[in-house]
């Protein structure tokens, strides 16, 4: 849990709510007849103790005047008035609900939008389970807040408003006495609402940790029962959810306080009437049917403020939901276009780094300085060196998955911030060690490749990747679902389909992340022979901890956290008995 999240919200309730309003934009129209229906519903509720009123005054001043035709044309008014109340309530129930529905929608796709834009700096500090949570459980709440938000405020104001009015018309004292109450019930209520916000805020936050912590312990349940730490995650586990318990407790708590005041609140009122009501009448103040109606009115008062307190704890899920969907979208998009970027395209791979310094953006440790290098187009090179030289980053600095920090990075002629993102990385191809294919089937996994590829495009891809013969051999072939991160295949099979979607995608700058360390030999034979396939005639970047898989580069570099210390062909370097010579010899030894 972050400090931000510990120390509780940045936002407040005037601005959340400035970020929610655009959203009703789309649907204004439904709005207008949401709050139409709302309208007519409430005047239809008030009128039943004007009737009353009159029926009470009539029967004791001139029962005579109150005739059967009467008494049925008041009936009919009313039957009228409750069938348009309730195709207004019907109206307001389900077509309102859906406009919050499409609210939610639209809140999400605009935050997974967003998600897409972040860099891989937001992710490295950010837990998938928390953002999970944010797109999902959170946004539930925004449908019911979205519809009933309007309309219950809007039902509110009309009725407080026509009660009083009605109500000081009988009797203005009496009006006055009650409605004093009101302002310190709203005050009471407001306190232990922020309270209540806080705590659902606290429990948003804990159930995306315990998310993250469930979605962590079985993507690695194999680790876990190799270690047989199943007792070690339970723990930790029952630790996450214990927090969660008492997070919740405490919201229940407040939630108590919170319809124990408004009962309170209710009795002091009904104790008013009773007494001050009662007292009025016996000093002829106000007529039985006066007091009648009085009773009424206050009971629909007390009703709706009721209505609005119990509304207060959706309110709240609501705002929260809302308050952690903004903080989403004022992530940071750090990777973007510049308003003179143009599309990257006939790249013929010439990339050079100039004066190139970097640091992570979040811990600021800085990986290069002042870092030079020239590649030509259609070389091969390939980068070796100690573990945190900065062989994966100066690769993912290509691509702009990171932006440097001072210096250029030139693509043809062109820094690459002058290119649009996706043009840039449209010509770039990555095989990476860790392999990731979507839970799908294998034919998907490769199509992924390139959008719009028909199926013999496909099967071409992957017979260039060495994959089309153990394809044919799975169960149900380019048919079969592979499971969620292609569990149902090998490490070399895997590696070949991800080898499969680049031949699809057809790049003509390639970059191999140790492509083939994490494989036998077999596989890592297999996969070799569909990289060098593969790199025919393309710009290819190779990091390789297997010095074996490099001799036959154009170039090799040797980097350390002090940037490039020796460049050459294998045997350039073994003739310099310096560092490629020690990791060479130490590699044989080895074996």
């Amino acid at each position: 849990m972050s400090r931000q999240e510990e120390a509780g919200s940045k936002y407040r309730a005037g601005e959340l709510l400035k970020r929610f309003l655009p959203y009703y934009r789309k649907y204004w129209k439904i709005v207008v007849i949401d709050l139409l229906c709302a309208g007519l519903t409430t005047i239809c509720e008030m009128v039943l103790p004007m009737i009353m009123r009159y029926i009470t005054n009539t029967g004791m001043n001139d029962l005579a005047a109150l005739s059967v035709h009467v008494i049925l044309r008041l009936a009919a008014l009313y039957l009228v008035l409750r069938m348009i109340d309730t195709m207004a309530n019907f109206y307001m129930a389900y077509t309102g609900h859906v406009m919050g529905t499409r609210m939610e929608t639209d809140m999400r796709r605009d935050a997974y939008a967003h998600l897409q834009k972040l860099s891989d700096t937001y992710y490295n500090n950010t837990k998938v389970g928390q953002i999970m949570g944010r797109i999902t459980n959170d946004l539930f709440d925004v449908t019911e807040f979205s519809h009933h938000c309007p309309e219950e405020f809007f039902i509110a104001a009309i009725k407080a408003v026509i009660s009083f009015i009605i109500l000081s018309r009988i009797n203005i004292a009496l009006t006055l006495i009650i409605f004093a109450v009101v302002p310190v019930m709203i005050v009471t209520c407001t306190i232990i609402n922020l309270r209540l916000r806080s705590a659902f805020r606290r429990q948003r936050v804990q159930i995306g940790e315990l998310n993250a912590r469930i979605e962590d312990s079985l993507l690695g349940q194999k680790v876990v029962k190799a270690f047989t730490n199943e007792e070690k995650e339970k723990a930790k586990f029952e630790e996450d959810n214990q927090k969660f318990f008492q997070i919740k407790k405490e919201t229940y708590k407040f939630m108590a306080a919170f319809g124990t005041t408004t009962r309170a609140f209710d009795g002091v009122m009904y104790l008013i009437i009773v007494a001050a009501g009662g007292i009025f009448m016996v000093k002829e103040l106000i007529s039985p049917g006066d007091l009648v109606a009085y009773v009424m009115y206050v009971g629909t008062l007390i009703a709706t403020i009721r209505r609005i307190i119990e509304f207060a704890e959706q309110f709240q899920r609501g705002m929260t939901g809302i308050e952690r969907f903004v903080e989403i979208m004022d992530s940071d998009i750090e990777i973007f276009d510049e308003p003179d970027a143009v599309p990257c395209v006939d790249v013929k791979g010439d990339i050079s780094f100039k004066n190139v310094c970097f640091a992570y953006p979040d811990d600021h440790n800085i990986v290069f300085r002042n870092l030079d290098l020239n590649i030509r187009a259609g070389e091969k090179i390939a980068i070796v060196g100690p573990s945190g030289g900065g062989k994966t980053t100066l690769c993912n600095l290509i691509p702009r998955f990171y932006n440097i920090d001072e210096g250029e990075i030139i693509l043809d002629g062109e820094n690459i911030r002058h290119y649009t993102v996706q043009s840039l990385r449209r010509n770039i191809g990555m095989v990476q060690q860790d392999v990731y294919l979507f839970s799908g089937t294998v034919y998907e996994n490769i199509a992924y490749g390139r959008e719009g590829a028909d199926r013999q495009e496909v099967i071409e891809a992957a017979k260039r990747a060495g994959a089309h013969e153990f394809i044919e051999m799975l169960k149900d072939g380019y048919d079969t679902y592979v499971g969620e991160r292609g569990v149902k295949l090998s490490g070399g099979q895997k590696q070949r389909i991800s080898i499969a979607r680049v031949f699809l995608k057809n790049p003509p700058i390639l970059i191999l992340d140790e492509a083939t360390s994490a494989l036998d030999n077999e596989s890592e034979f297999q996969v070799a022979k569909s990289l060098q396939e593969l790199a025919k005639g393309r710009t290819t970047i190779t990091i390789a901890h297997r010095l074996s898989s490099i001799r036959n580069s154009d170039r090799i570099l040797v980097l350390t956290d002090e940037g490039i210390m020796e460049e050459g062909n294998h045997e350039q370097l073994l003739e310099k008995r310096g560092i490629y010579y020690h990791f060479y010899t130490t590699a044989n030894e080895l074996k």
